[in-house]
Parts: structure tokens; C-alpha cells; sequence
């Protein structure tokens, strides 16, 4: 073969090597940027939901894993969960706990209405010992000392408790309240004892602002806040 026309082949196989080349460095960047872009998507909602998300229900994998205590949004549960989030409420106003629908506690999962926060869940026992649990719920996150007007329902298999912050006064319990807010930060603790294999706790947290608290002024505008409620076997039988 002419020298010249070997030279010419050879710059031609070397220019495709080059372009193909840069098609694999394009592709593989465009797939890291796209890797990158989801990693971040994934931290920005772990975060927001961790610093500013509603509700969220935990139990100890451990107790998960080794006792059976399962999580679930419906009684009729398929599957193992330790962590479930309720939706969020932006832009959340006052109104009166009166106004809230009479049957609240009798739909699952989120149901939140347009100014309060509704979360129905189930703490199951699926494994095959009798446990005796507690429970927590607390203040995770308050800006804008949002807590001084809010108020927590919870149902507890039906039965219906209302929280709420000490008066700001110092004057003892709200008069919508059942009960008040165990420390600053914490709201509410329960606890069964005997809790028999697949038995379940049904559980219906609301939260909303109470426009009839004195507390609530224009100076809780742009307030979040976070709860958490966590549940850990204390007795195994």
C-alpha cells in the first residue's frame, strides 16, 4: 500500500477514535450530572422533611427488626415500615378547632384540609411476642413561636385528647384544651402495656393555629413547625 494512502487511513481511523472518544466523555458527564442532580434532589427532601416536614412517625428498627413493631398508614399492612411522613400544609391559617370535620379520625393516612394538618396511622404488632411500647411526641422545629397558638389533637384508638402550650400568662391549661404540653418541648407521652401479637393502636394526630388563642397575632405569620412522635418497646413478654 502507497505510504501516502496508509497515512491518510490512519488519520482518518484516529479522527474517529478522537470523536468517539469525546461522545463517551459527553455521555458519561451528562450521566453524572444527572446522578448529581437526583443525589441532591433526594438530600433537598430528606432535608426539608427533616428540618420542616409536618409530622413524622418513627420506631426503633430495632424493635422493627427483632419484635415485629411495624408502622403503617392502614390496618390491612403489607409490609414492614419504621418511618412514615405526613403531607405538609403550606400557608396554613387560624381557624377553630369547632370547625374541624366530625369524622377526622376516621380516615387514613394524610388528610389534611386547607389550614390544619391531619395523619392517620397504625402501630402494629406483627411478631409473636406480647410487648408493652411507649410513645413521644415532641416539638422538633418552632420559629416564630408558632407553639403559642397551636393545638395537637390525638386520638388513641377513638379516644380524643386536646394539647396545647401553658398560657403565656402563666395562667394553667387553654380552655379548648384537654390537656397541656408536657415540658416546652414535649407535647404528649402514652403507653400499652400488654400489646398482643398483631394487635394494632390506631392513631390520629391534627394539628392546626387556634384563632381564638390570644396568642394568635400577626407575629406568628411565616411560622413552622415540626413534630415527631417516636415508640420504643419498654417490656417484652
Amino acid at each position: 500500500m502507497d505510504e501516502k494512502v496508509r497515512d491518510v487511513l490512519e488519520l482518518r481511523r484516529t479522527a474517529k477514535e478522537v470523536k468517539r472518544h469525546v461522545v463517551i466523555m459527553r455521555v458519561l458527564g451528562l450521566l453524572v450530572i444527572i446522578l448529581v442532580a437526583i443525589l441532591s434532589i433526594a438530600y433537598a427532601i430528606s432535608y426539608f422533611y427533616d428540618k420542616y416536614g409536618s409530622f413524622t412517625v418513627r420506631i426503633d428498627k430495632y424493635d422493627m427488626v427483632k419484635q415485629g413493631l411495624t408502622l403503617s398508614e392502614n390496618p390491612e399492612w403489607d409490609r414492614t415500615q419504621s418511618v412514615l411522613n405526613a403531607d405538609i400544609v403550606y400557608d396554613m391559617t387560624n381557624i377553630s378547632g369547632e370547625d374541624l370535620p366530625d369524622n377526622i379520625d376516621m380516615v387514613n393516612g394524610s388528610h389534611n384540609g386547607d389550614s390544619y394538618i391531619a395523619y392517620t396511622f397504625y402501630l402494629i404488632n406483627s411478631g409473636d411476642d406480647t410487648i408493652s411500647y411507649e410513645g413521644e411526641m415532641t416539638l422538633e422545629n418552632v420559629t416564630n413561636k408558632l407553639d403559642e397558638a397551636i393545638r395537637i389533637a390525638v386520638y388513641i384508638n377513638g379516644e380524643k385528647t386536646v394539647y396545647g402550650k401553658t398560657k403565656s400568662s402563666g395562667g394553667g391549661i387553654e380552655g379548648d384544651c384537654d390537656k397541656e404540653f408536657d415540658t416546652s418541648n414535649i407535647v404528649m407521652t402514652t403507653k400499652h402495656e400488654g400489646f398482643k401479637p398483631k394487635a394494632k393502636d390506631k392513631f390520629t394526630v391534627v394539628v392546626w393555629l387556634e384563632g381564638n388563642d390570644p396568642d394568635c397575632t400577626d407575629e406568628l405569620i411565616g411560622g413552622t413547625l415540626k413534630l415527631g412522635m417516636d415508640f420504643s418497646i419498654v417490656e417484652t413478654t
